[in-house]
């Protein structure tokens, strides 16, 4: 669909607190459509806006509106769709996998995850998602949330989650595969263990600019030939201290429209970057859209504005860094706040 359409057509959801209001915004004359990548050697072709599942996980949603917000996705020219069990504890599987009945199945890409690391583990829930999502194949799936080197070990060592993976994917069950990750040492791990063929990883301007986070995931992705999925484009650092939250979430989205632009454009203009997700809120995903149609190339003076936004912004994965540095037991980072690796609760 072409922007001016998509922004006659789509509902977005007012923070957390409604389901549909009006359009974004006026509508424009620019006709351009979404853009596409190509997966890197999975050969799908993309959209550079993606859709997290766990958009649906806000307990105000029923059924009937997670079927508009998809469609809506849909609409604006998304074709790739991500979710995983941990999402709502399967509750985003079960929406996402109802609101897709109707639409034909080779028009979009299907994404899943486990977050079993055994053999058997990684089984049951392969075909528990299946079930849920209502389909026979996914088109990618991938470990989720790999955080230490052990968890890489485990699942790539004998009896791990990669022997149910390769016989999946033997059986016509998954397509590619891929991991996601929120450390710099379980991403490297994973790269240099298998030769997967997607990493979905945080490639954010904020943290990119003040710890130079991402630097060496890209480099390892590229250099092995698998297609970055980057994930927290929006993220504008860490809750500052003393401030109100606007959104229960655990790190602080970017709102405006422009900004929004801007953050994407940058993401999307980095080597091997093939598709972005947003922050788990409807409104969000629809600004994402139009950040997708928006897209060109970046300049030297969008460089420097990130930098100048990324300035005393505080990192929400220095805590996760950290306890691989050392060997700390994990906990979630901001426990008391929505997580979507821990399934947490959205209003």
């Amino acid at each position: 669909m072409k922007r001016r359409t998509f922004l006659k057509v789509v509902g977005v959801a007012a923070g957390s607190a409604a389901v549909v209001i009006p359009s974004v915004g006026a509508p424009q004359a620019s006709e351009q459509k979404m853009p596409r990548r190509k997966l890197g050697r999975t050969g799908f072709e993309i959209s550079v806006i993606g859709f997290s599942g766990f958009a649906l996980h806000h307990k105000n949603l029923d059924q009937e509106a997670c079927n508009k917000i998809v469609r809506d996705a849909l609409a604006g020219g998304v074709n790739y769709f991500d979710v995983a069990p941990a999402y709502g504890n399967g509750s985003c599987e079960t929406r996402l996998g109802e609101a897709l009945q109707g639409v034909e199945r080779k028009s979009y890409y299907l994404a899943c995850k486990t977050k079993m690391r055994d053999k058997a583990g990684a089984r049951e829930e392969l075909e528990r998602s299946l079930k849920r999502l209502k389909t026979d194949y996914f088109d990618v799936y991938q470990m989720h949330h790999l955080v230490k080197p052990d968890d890489v070990k485990r699942a790539l060592g004998e009896g791990g989650a990669l022997e149910t993976f390769l016989e999946a994917k033997k059986a016509g069950q998954i397509k590619a595969i891929g991991f996601s990750a929120h450390t710099t040492k379980a991403a490297l791990e994973a790269l240099r263990g298998f030769a997967f063929d997607t990493v979905m990883f945080p490639i954010n301007y904020v943290e990119y600019f003040t710890r130079d986070f991402g630097r060496e995931v890209m480099a390892l992705a590229n250099e092995k030939g698998a297609a970055i999925l980057a994930i927290k484009p929006m993220n504008s650092g860490a809750w500052p201290p003393n401030t109100p939250r606007t959104r229960q979430w655990w790190y602080r989205p970017l709102e405006n429209q422009e900004d929004i632009n801007l953050a994407y454009r940058w993401t999307l203009s980095l080597p091997g970057v093939v598709s972005t997700f947003s922050p788990a809120w409807p409104d969000l995903q629809a600004k994402a859209i139009l950040a997708g149609y928006a897209l060109k190339p970046c300049t030297e003076a969008d460089v420097a504005r990130l930098k100048e936004m990324a300035a005393g912004c505080g990192s929400i994965f220095k805590r996760e860094e950290d306890s691989v540095a050392f060997n700390r037991v994990y906990h979630s980072p901001y426990p008391y706040y929505p997580h979507e690796c821990d399934g947490g609760e959205l209003a």
